[in-house]
């Protein structure tokens, strides 16, 4: 693991900032300056950056980033310069609501497509006189039906989801 200083980057302008910032796993003792430099050397690399802070030294980089989440118990400046804010101090809720969007997403994209696929199909075949209306009418509610099972997966993600909401959005 590789390890930048705010002493380190210092001495260092922004496009060395950018280049080495990708092979960087830690920073460490960095001012609310740095932090914002950080931002913006992931930003200009194209990385998509969310950042989570607690203090008026974490303001400007929460500001910048393009997530921000604060913790509950921090500074009304930070609170207000996040998208959200957790309730309770446990950073692995935002693990898990990512893990949830992400499968979400694929749930989201299973859907359309089976959706696509039988409008495809079905539709058509109906309008062409091949299938009598009433078979594509009763397989557009098992169409639904399956888009619906398959939507109802997301409520079974497990103890972690179970727990309550832990995170608020705050615009």
């Amino acid at each position: 693991k590789k390890v930048l200083t705010g002493a380190a980057l210092d001495d260092m302008d922004d496009e060395e900032l950018k280049n080495i910032i990708e092979d960087t796993d830690v920073f460490a003792r960095v001012s609310p300056e740095h932090k914002m430099r950080i931002v913006d050397a992931l930003q200009a690399n194209n990385e998509i950056v969310a950042m989570t802070g607690d203090g008026v030294n974490d303001a400007p980089g929460l500001g910048g980033a393009h997530v921000s989440i604060a913790m509950g118990g921090g500074t009304d400046l930070a609170l207000s310069r996040a998208d959200s804010v957790l309730l309770r101090e446990d950073l692995d809720v935002i693990v898990d609501a990512i893990r949830h969007a992400r499968r979400t997403r694929r749930v989201i994209a299973e859907n359309l497509a089976w959706a696509t696929v039988y409008n495809v199909v079905a539709i058509p075949l109906a309008a062409l006189g091949m299938i009598p209306p009433y078979w594509a009418a009763a397989g557009m509610s098992v169409s639904s039906l399956v888009v619906v099972a398959n939507a109802l997966r997301l409520s079974s993600v497990g103890e972690s989801a179970r727990k309550p909401a832990n995170v608020f959005n705050a615009t």
